[in-house]
């Protein structure tokens, strides 16, 4: 059974930073994701990593770094000057395939089961 395990989620105050982690029990993933989803919000796109490519959703650009640490099978998000609107709930996705639409959460075929970030006023 393929796992992801999400960490590093929490309370913070608006400015403050946090870092997400997500460790993976293979190493052959070539495309991984961030997705959130706030309180009766849909899910949405954060950022995508490939072996050589990052993307990233408008809404966090310049603020939030995704990584990924091979040796470890994991993928990180940092998170800088956060604000009260990046409150939810942080998932990390992946696939073996190098995905065409990053963006995309149907093309994903694992998730993990999610890490809570609370950023208040």
């Amino acid at each position: 059974q393929v796992q992801l395990v999400e960490s590093g989620g929490g309370l913070v105050q608006a400015g403050e930073t946090l870092r997400l982690s997500c460790a993976a029990s293979i190493r052959t993933f070539s495309t991984y994701a961030w997705f959130r989803q706030a309180p009766g919000k849909e899910r949405e796109f954060v950022a995508a990593i490939t072996w050589s490519d990052t993307t990233y959703a408008d809404s966090v650009k310049g603020r939030f770094t995704i990584s990924r640490d091979n040796a470890k099978n994991t993928v990180y998000l940092q998170m800088n000057s956060l604000k009260p609107e990046d409150t939810a709930v942080y998932y990390c996705a992946a696939d073996r395939l190098l995905l065409s639409v990053p963006r995309e959460d149907r093309q994903y075929d694992y998730w993990g089961r999610g890490t809570q970030v609370q950023v208040t006023v």
